[in-house]
């Protein structure tokens, strides 16, 4: 979740990511590299409007590789370009939307913004998509967010209160295959820049605040076009059973310390069982009212935390939904080259 930044001057206009030059930083500086090799290169990938800067400025995200051409251990986006470059998986044009949890902190304090000091609020229930001075604490910055994202071109679609307070959601989507990744990435940069402008932190850690309070998560809704098609809701429920199979794999890659927040309480299902049902927000995977009346549309993975990589999310609800054959799968229960 450490995301950085440099900013270089450009002869001019750029709109286009493989027109930019590549570029590099102190890699001994941020433990990506050694200091007798700390060169790590910065190949741009997207292109985003820049809305601190604003005129012709640009964000740039990146991922990292080294000098001789090969992706750092944190560059999950090399892998996920893979996948989604595959044809079966381009034929299918996966659709992600997700929601992005997170909650906003004091500064001097890494309490929650709007909670008494060294104490508690009121319990959960009068928060979620609240407003008022007493139950709604941030809306400044969530609104500066929104903006910001809509102006940078991310297809955020939307913003809401979480059930804890001092805890707020954005969503983006529907984004098709790497764009996901790339666009939640750089929401998550801008929020982070908003929130340092504001002397507030912004933590994406799954379980704040020990306790009854509901934890962070990023729930990605996710479909392709078999599954949008008449017919998709056979279609869905193969691909669920899939990711059923696959339920250990999926949790150790969906975010570092889940299991304090899937516990089975808060709007979760324990994170060692696999359930999935209809308007169930108790499940690992939920299935909406209109998907099932229609026969065809969505699901929504509820089990991703908040601090998750969306490369690593994304790319592998498409790898196991689209390329997986249980039934050429090795003891490991990965299938087999």
């Amino acid at each position: 979740m450490d995301v950085r930044s440099k900013a270089r001057t450009l002869s001019g206009p750029v709109d286009d990511p493989r027109k930019l030059p590549k570029w590099n930083f102190d890699g001994s500086s941020t433990g990506q590299a050694t200091g007798d090799d700390s060169e790590v290169i910065l190949c741009p990938q997207a292109i985003f409007r820049d809305p601190f800067r604003k005129g012709k400025n640009i964000l740039v995200m990146c991922d990292c590789y080294a000098p001789n051409g090969e992706p750092i251990p944190t560059n999950k986006r090399h892998g996920a370009a893979k996948i989604f470059s595959h044809p079966d998986v381009k034929a299918e044009e996966p659709w992600f939307g997700i929601e992005q949890e997170y909650t906003l902190l004091q500064k001097d304090t890494n309490w929650p913004l709007g909670w008494p000091l060294g104490g508690y609020p009121g319990p959960q229930g009068p928060y979620y998509c609240a407003a008022g001075a007493d139950k709604s604490y941030g809306r400044d910055i969530v609104d500066a967010h929104y903006k910001a994202c809509l102006y940078a071109g991310i297809d955020i679609s939307g913003i809401n209160g979480e059930v804890m307070p001092g805890q707020w959601e954005f969503q983006v989507g529907p984004a098709v295959g790497i764009s996901a990744g790339d666009q939640i990435w750089v929401a998550r940069y801008i929020l982070e820049r908003i929130t340092e402008i504001a002397g507030v932190v912004v933590t994406f850690d799954p379980k704040p605040i020990p306790g009854d309070w509901n934890g962070a998560g990023a729930h990605t809704n996710y479909s392709t076009k078999s599954m949008r098609s008449e017919g998709g809701y056979e279609v869905i429920k193969k691909a669920i059973n899939k990711l059923g199979l696959q339920h250990r794999e999926h949790i150790a890659a969906y975010g570092d310390g889940n299991e304090r927040r899937l516990t089975g309480r808060h709007e979760t299902a324990d994170i060692n069982t696999f359930v999935w049902g209809v308007a169930n927000r108790g499940a690992s995977v939920r299935v909406g009212r209109d998907t099932e009346k229609e026969g065809k549309g969505y699901f929504e993975d509820r089990r991703p935390a908040s601090n998750m990589d969306p490369y690593v999310v994304t790319s592998l609800i498409a790898e196991t939904t689209l390329l997986w054959n249980p039934n050429h799968s090795n003891g490991n229960g990965v299938a087999a080259p």
